[in-house]
């Protein structure tokens, strides 16, 4: 099996996990990763508008823009590093790339801090995505230019033992799930 083959396995598994996860979720999935942002205020942020069965980060980005910069990633071009434009709650947005939402005026910045969606994660900080690499390309990028935080936010139904990972996929420093929070040895 292929290391694609294997990757497109995992994906079909964990989006299957997530779906139940996201159906039978409670109430304040999003209170631990508040709790960890509450230790970087003012430090520039990116979230992500939710799609499909992701877990939800809206309040506390909501939060987080009281005390500083907060974003969410634009997809500029296949192959290409995310781009972030500034969000505050209530503002204008509309439909990017994948339907995620964007601001519909943009005014673009780099964060120090992303909070990143994935599919699955482990607990030595791999992630799998979606397969577009956007947020691989986008680490390399931000971390060569300075200390940058990669959080990955999941239901733990999401964890799995063996991801399929590659050289140049970037690890997560942290990983918040509705129940704790993993710091990768």
């Amino acid at each position: 099996m292929t290391l694609e083959d294997r990757k497109a396995a995992a994906r079909k598994a964990a989006f299957a996990a997530r779906k139940q996860a996201f159906d039978t979720r409670g109430p304040g999935s999003a209170g631990k990763l508040s709790e960890i942002l509450a230790g970087h205020r003012g430090v520039p942020v990116s979230g992500y508008m939710p799609i499909r069965t992701e877990i939800n980060p809206l309040p506390t980005m909501e939060e987080a823009s009281a005390y500083g910069p907060v974003g969410v990633p634009v997809i500029t071009a296949a192959g290409q590093p995310l781009k972030f434009a500034r969000w505050e709650p209530g503002c204008e947005m509309v439909e990017g790339a994948f339907k995620a939402m964007i601001p519909a005026n943009p005014e673009f910045f780099e964060p120090e801090l992303l909070i990143v969606p994935l599919v699955a994660f482990s607990r030595a900080g791999g992630r799998l995505g979606y397969g577009g690499g956007f947020y691989d390309r986008t680490l390399e990028l931000l971390r060569a230019k300075r200390p940058t935080m990669a959080i990955g936010f999941a239901f733990a139904a999401q964890e799995m033992d063996d991801l399929p990972l590659e050289p140049t996929d970037q690890p997560l420093d942290m990983i918040i799930t509705e129940n704790e929070v993993i710091t990768p040895a």
